[in-house]
């Protein structure tokens, strides 16, 4: 019994780090909720992308990464070359074929023009951008960033000030 109990509560405790991926839709209706104090964190990324995937396994699974972007933003996982039309800002997004392989005119929109995986992108609480960050992000350098976004510190602090202080 006890064994079972504590299988229990660590089976539990590994849920609550793990990351609730919503879609974009979902993120849209969720940030139009009355009382919603979220900001919107996007990852774009594409089926084919290894560093993409090493950013899931060694960043977004970490259990502090994990905790903390579950309780400060709604989290989004954003194929950019999803095939869906996405209605967002009164505006239709569609795929676009483009060679061997399409893209999404919403990554487009999100990566400023600038399509390079992995990505990821903040927004605040009415879903205007922040900052999209290029590349792959260890733990504690994403850390710094998600914190920085995440407890409105770029309100006040520029981002050079801020990352030399190495929080």
């Amino acid at each position: 019994m006890i064994t079972f109990s504590l299988l229990l509560l660590f089976s539990a405790s590994i849920a609550a780090q793990e990351i609730n991926w919503i879609s974009f839709e979902e993120a849209v209706t969720e940030a139009q909720k009355e009382g919603n104090t979220k900001k919107i964190f996007v990852d774009v990324y594409t089926d084919w992308c290894g560093w993409c995937k090493k950013m899931d396994k060694d960043t977004f699974q970490n259990p502090e990464v994990a905790a903390y972007m579950q309780e400060n933003f709604l989290m989004v996982k954003f194929n950019a070359e999803g095939k869906e039309p996405i209605e967002f800002d009164g505006r239709t997004f569609e795929y676009v074929p483009s060679g061997r392989r399409g893209y999404h005119q919403l990554a487009l929109a999100l990566l400023k023009g600038r399509l390079s995986y992995p990505t990821v992108v903040f927004l605040d609480e009415e879903m205007k951008m922040l900052s999209p960050v290029p590349g792959y992000q260890k733990v504690d350098p994403f850390m710094q960033i998600a914190r920085y976004f995440g407890e409105n510190i770029y309100k006040e602090q520029d981002w050079k000030s801020y990352s030399a202080t190495g929080k």
